[in-house]
């Protein structure tokens, strides 16, 4: 392992500040919001931060200007500093695959120098970037023909993890952006229907698939890749279809070639991008088809704007960093073990579900980068859904049930789709909510509207439940660059508190071995030996019965 001078040998436990913020915690941790605010008319206000647009309004925690003094003292003891000027000197801080992490310099703009290993990064990405636009704009134009001569109508990707996620994401996210003649789909799942169902009404001969997968070996994105590749020319016939249907998003030029992909359009990405840092990456190429290359490097900047917030802003002030250490605070203090995030914005319903593989692949570990097994608890589990759907849903939970649930609630001032007074409603709903978890409704409260005496307890709402707010102007490509990166500093932040390494991902190999020695086991027509568990064992007989039948 290189690079191990950011390494913070201190357990976590045994940090000065630790032991001043557990004393703080203790005169905190039964005072309650409403008293909170009662005390400090300024509150609401100072207990805010804005930068490059964004405004955070963290005063619904159930924190002082004094924990967040101490959060970020813990945060300079624990090297978050070094680690991010690591980080962004291109130094291996990946230590168990001996890799840099370097997503920023997807977003880095021409001219700026990021190395590692003694090159400049940011030439190779412009040098991509560059050759994803002019496919882009050939197929956007219809200037890219299938093998029929007929122009591309809908592209459907490839992938899996952070080769889908990120896509369908930001898809989903830009659809206001998008070239509607154009339809994206995407595949993921190995289970076969996912497959049939997105292509059971497409026509081949207008049917570009974008295969996404660095080794071009994973099993799900290779087994539908292949089962896509025989889907199409069952229909177009000649193998050469394939390289007018087919492009590649990988590193392997050998494998793409024997698909029968022109490695010309072949697109690659480097070992310092993890895959759920890869969407502005070569693997974005489905969404710079969508919106365009002029967009797509809107997305870039706004996230670069947050890269250089987050490395030069101070740490009380600084957006991504004040929301790790918010989050840490609950986990390590209040016993925290999910954190939900609530967007107020249809346009990003894949949200959560795109930052559950960025914060829980990141920081779902259990050994330090030391490679001490750690005695707290680290990452939360991360949901939510857009609201208001939310709160016909699992709100009832947040607000009377019996679990800390910190929540981020993502608002806007402007909606892309002005109707009527559908966007007051919104917003009155996600500054109410923030409101009603904070203080509630006491039973004096409750009697005071007429309630019958026996029906005053299950209308309290004891409120003391934390929250952020996100406001910003208008969901735009910039600013869908700027949230991504916003949460991606976040787990940085939580990572160097925890002391774990947030870029790699070792916990998803095991069942993907087992996998590979399934799968024969399942499939053959004799009855080899058995060697797993009892109840795997068993498992793997009732499926092979059935499939022999």
């Amino acid at each position: 392992m290189t690079g191990s001078s950011f390494i913070t040998t201190t357990p976590l436990r045994e940090r000065p500040a630790f032991a001043a913020l557990a004393e703080h915690f203790a005169s905190l941790r039964d005072e309650h919001l409403r008293d909170l605010f009662a005390a400090d008319a300024d509150r609401g206000t100072s207990l805010t931060a804005e930068a490059e647009g964004i405004y955070l309004d963290y005063s619904k925690h159930r924190v002082t200007a004094e924990t967040i003094e101490l959060l970020a003292q813990l945060a300079d003891e624990s090297g978050l500093a070094a680690l991010r000027d690591a980080m962004f000197a291109g130094e291996h801080i990946n230590i168990t695959e001996d890799r840099a992490v370097l997503h920023v310099a997807l977003r880095a703009p021409k001219g700026q120098t990021i190395t590692t290993d003694g090159a400049d990064v940011v030439p190779d990405v412009h040098e991509v970037l560059d050759r994803m636009a002019d496919f882009a704009n050939r197929v956007r134009s219809g200037e890219w023909k299938g093998h029929t001569g007929k122009p591309i109508r809908t592209i459907v990707n490839i992938g899996i993890g952070g080769s889908d996620l990120g896509p369908v994401m930001a898809h989903e996210a830009l659809r206001h952006y998008s070239q509607r003649e154009l339809t994206l789909r995407f595949v993921s799942n190995v289970d076969g229907t996912d497959f049939a169902e997105k292509t059971h009404d497409l026509d081949p001969a207008e049917t570009l698939f974008i295969v996404s997968s660095k080794t071009f070996t994973t099993l799900e994105t290779m087994t539908n890749a292949h089962t896509a590749r025989e889907w199409a020319l069952a229909t177009l016939g000649d193998d050469a279809a394939v390289a007018k249907h087919f492009v590649a998003v990988s590193t392997n030029a050998d494998a793409v070639a024997e698909f029968g992909i022109d490695t010309a359009n072949m697109f690659g990405f480097w070992n310092w991008v993890g895959g759920r840092y890869s969407m502005e990456s070569a693997i974005g190429l489905s969404t710079m088809i969508a919106i365009g290359p002029d967009n797509f490097a809107d997305l870039l900047a706004g996230s670069h704007s947050i890269d250089e917030h987050f490395r030069t802003a101070p740490l009380t002030e600084n957006l991504p960093v004040l929301m790790g250490l918010l989050t840490f605070w609950y986990v390590e203090f209040f016993g925290a073990q999910t954190q939900a995030v609530l967007p107020y914005d249809q346009y990003l319903l894949r949200f959560p579900a795109y930052l559950q593989q960025l914060t829980m692949e990141s920081n779902g570990k259990s050994v330090t980068l030391a490679g001490v097994k750690v005695d707290y608890n680290t990452c939360p589990v991360y949901w939510g859904e857009p609201g208001t759907n939310g709160q016909h849903s699992f709100y009832q939970l947040i607000h009377q049930g019996t679990l800390v649930i910190p929540c981020d609630f993502i608002a806007f001032l402007h909606t892309l789709n002005p109707l009527g007074d559908h966007h007051d409603y919104l917003t009155a709903n996600v500054f109410a909510q923030g409101e009603a978890l904070a203080f509630g409704k006491t039973a004096d409260q409750v009697r005071a509207e007429g309630v019958a005496e026996e029906l005053v307890p299950f209308k309290v709402f004891d409120g003391n439940h934390p929250s952020s707010t996100l406001v910003i102007d208008k969901l735009t490509p910039y600013v869908l660059g700027q949230l991504v990166a916003l949460y991606e500093h976040s787990v940085f932040t939580q990572g160097a508190l925890w002391s774990v390494g947030s870029f790699d991902q070792w916990g998803v190999e095991l069942g993907k071995q087992l996998a590979q020695k399934v799968i024969p086991e399942l499939q053959s027509e004799s009855t080899p030996e058995l060697a797993h568990d009892s109840s795997t064992n068993e498992l793997i007989r009732r499926y092979r019965a059935a499939r022999e039948r």
